[in-house]
């Protein structure tokens, strides 16, 4: 069986030629994200600042969500969100948090039920109070930064710390321009989006690692070529993987956008990004950041000869 190429020939295109325009581009946006964090900050869904999740299915027949939102505006308990999952008769309540602690929430799922009527199966109701929301919150931030230094400790330890330092900076880089699209848009943040993230994490450090592996591979190989020329080659030749990766991602997540649900569209988005400017960050910030602090090149050219003479002496 012939294997897969996208790119049968290797190009030469000269990616260090534009690391300076990307750098730059990235710290403009990277600033934007963060100025616009803090400045308005998330539009944090009801896993983080509390509020009523019901689970609720139609007997006999499809869900009228326009009909169900008119009903529950009337009630003045906020802005509820319907949303359709599962089957055509599932409906996903969302009513945001009541004032008057746990018996304001009772009251809005009461009132509720009696403005949607009979006919109903209720089959999970789940109240989220503001301080499981502010726990989460902190849970989130901890899991995100426990990733981030897990991945620098994992490069630093697979290559050399120039490359853990490089590692670390891009996945910082997207994880930050991700949370300030979701700051920019207002669009809604949830564990859904957290779990995206992470997974934009991992996605990016995989893609890199294989950068950071072939320009090791290439300084063992071509132990006077200079290091700019050396970078290029690399990018190069992982360009056809890079392309084929991300084509196959791109195509799942955009199954998920278009027919997932409203349930999966935070997720979907945030993936969706992240493919792209994880794609982004690893040929214009990771293999740049190397490129200024330059690894030992004779200490890795003498690590494979030891190891090549450890593998013959094993033989």
């Amino acid at each position: 069986m012939r294997p897969l190429i996208v790119i049968r020939r290797t190009p030469a295109i000269d990616f260090m030629r534009w690391h300076k325009f990307g750098m730059a581009f990235s710290c403009v946006l990277g600033a934007l994200s963060i100025g616009l964090f803090i400045a308005f900050g998330l539009n944090y869904g009801i896993d983080f600042k509390g509020g009523t999740v019901i689970e609720a299915r139609v007997i006999g027949g499809p869900a009228n969500l326009a009909a169900m939102r008119a009903k529950l505006d009337a009630l003045n308990v906020g802005q509820a969100s319907l949303q359709g999952f599962g089957g055509p008769s599932d409906v996903l309540i969302r009513l945001p948090q009541q004032p008057g602690g746990d018996a304001g929430q009772q009251r809005a799922i009461e009132l509720a039920r009696k403005a949607l009527g009979s006919g109903i199966d209720y089959r999970k109701v789940e109240v989220v109070g503001p301080s499981v929301g502010a726990e989460l919150v902190r849970a989130g931030v901890l899991a995100t930064v426990l990733a981030l230094g897990a991945i620098m400790i994992y490069v630093w330890f697979r290559f050399e710390w120039q490359f853990g330092l490089g590692a670390t900076i891009a996945t910082i880089h997207d994880v930050v321009t991700t949370v300030g699209l979701f700051a920019i848009f207002r669009l809604e943040f949830d564990l859904t989006t957290l779990a995206a993230i992470l997974t934009i994490a991992g996605y990016s450090i995989n893609d890199t690692v294989v950068i950071y592996d072939r320009v090791r591979e290439a300084m063992r190989k071509h132990r006077t070529m200079p290091f700019r020329d050396l970078i290029n080659l690399a990018l190069n030749e992982t360009l056809s993987r890079t392309i084929l990766t991300v084509s196959t991602v791109a195509l799942a997540v955009l199954s998920l956008l278009v027919f997932g649900g409203q349930v999966l569209r935070g997720f979907s988005i945030a993936m969706m990004w992240g493919i792209v400017i994880g794609t982004y960050s690893s040929l214009f910030i990771a293999a740049p950041v190397v490129y200024y602090i330059q690894p030992n090149r004779r200490a890795i050219s003498r690590g494979e000869r030891t190891g090549g003479a450890a593998e013959r002496a094993s033989r």
